[in-house]
């Protein structure tokens, strides 16, 4: 069964496609993509489109960084649920990102293994 749409949230157009590409090529079957450069715009992205299933997000973007991202996303009720995968350049900080409810955290590079790796049990 599909996941429905990811959300891919990262201020560089490239990261947002090599992201894009690298569930495709994990064979992930998902219902599309919808994207935003940064944590306020994707909030915006959630309220708009409720077919958005699970988050794919970078830590460091303007106006909203990922991480106060993931902290207002996940204490709203209608989105706490929402599985989110962080995918940073940041060496540290996998606890504390586990602990404000990140389903799992992908180093840069990313790759379609861990992509697989960190997407188990989602689909």
């Amino acid at each position: 069964m599909p996941l429905g749409e990811v959300l891919i949230v990262d201020d560089s157009f490239t990261s947002r496609m090599i992201i894009q590409r690298c569930i495709e090529m994990a064979g992930i079957e998902t219902r599309g993509f919808r994207f935003a450069e940064n944590g306020l715009d994707a909030l915006a992205a959630l309220r708009e489109h409720k077919g958005i299933t699970l988050v794919v997000t970078d830590i460091n973007m303007p106006k909203m960084d990922g991480q106060t991202f993931l902290r207002l996303l996940k204490s709203d009720p209608g989105t706490a649920g929402l599985p989110v995968v962080i995918v940073s350049s940041i060496a540290e900080g996998d606890a504390e990102l586990g602990s404000l409810g990140a389903h799992a955290v992908i180093k840069k590079p990313i790759s379609p293994d861990k992509i697989q790796h960190a997407f188990g049990g989602l689909s």
